[in-house]
């Protein structure tokens, strides 16, 4: 499993409207890519937001995101007119003691 996190530095006076932007967008996710095993938004306002979501393979992350999974985040129309940063995009593999 590898587990995807995007965090997004948002703007203070647009963060509830890029929460619901971001809730909206990945809403429909687990139906279009069946190799997301699961998905979540955590917050923390005023400005920072991460989208955590968990890949049952790389080759399902590349189905998502493109050759370029490992550097390039997935970027959403009209999305950085939110943010104060570009997204920070981190990815961590999972072992099970």
């Amino acid at each position: 499993m590898i587990v995807r996190i995007s965090e997004a530095r948002v703007r203070p006076d647009r963060f509830d409207a890029f929460r619901d932007m971001i809730a909206e967008a990945v809403a429909a996710f687990p139906s279009r890519h069946p190799g997301l095993l699961s998905h979540e938004i955590l917050l923390a306002p005023p400005d920072a937001l991460l989208y955590v979501s968990r890949w049952r393979s790389e080759s399902d992350l590349v189905a998502y995101a493109g050759p370029a999974w490992r550097d390039a985040p997935v970027v959403l129309p009209g999305e950085k007119e939110y943010l104060t940063a570009p997204l920070l995009l981190r990815h961590f593999t999972s072992e099970t003691p």
